[in-house]
């Protein structure tokens, strides 16, 4: 038990570095990484039918999306923005009837979603990374 608290303690610290040093690129990435492995624990919540946490859980990974949705880039490509908006927005929608009714295959599809997502962004170049913190600086 005190290691599981000690292990949570360095994971915390671990992000706080890492959002600390972190440039936008980085930090959706670790947005995306948190809403994935939130929804893992999320199912894991309803497959062991502990309501309290699922909801807390499931919360969380609504935020996460919304804090995704309002960092798109609006003067950027309007029509992937556009796009992305509406997928984020979709996607919350599986998360709420997910934990409503405690259906982990909605989870499932958020998951793959999030990663299919999440696999284009970790292939952005780190020339079009720098030339976005140019444009936006």
């Amino acid at each position: 038990m005190y290691a599981n608290k000690g292990i949570q303690a360095y994971k915390k610290d671990s992000l706080k570095s890492d959002l600390a040093s972190a440039d936008p690129h980085r930090i959706i990435q670790l947005l995306m990484q948190g809403a994935l492995e939130r929804l893992a624990l999320g199912k894991g919540h309803i497959e062991r039918r502990d309501m309290a946490a699922k909801a807390a859980t499931l919360t969380r990974v609504v935020e996460i999306i919304n804090a995704l949705r309002d960092a798109l880039d609006r003067d950027a490509n309007p029509e992937l923005v556009d796009n992305l908006d509406s997928l984020y927005s979709y996607m919350i929608e599986q998360v709420n009837e997910a934990s409503a009714q405690q259906d982990t295959s909605k989870l499932d599809l958020v998951m793959r979603l999030m990663l299919e997502i999440k696999g284009a962004w970790d292939q952005i170049s780190d020339v079009a990374k720098q030339e976005a913190a140019q444009a936006h600086a």
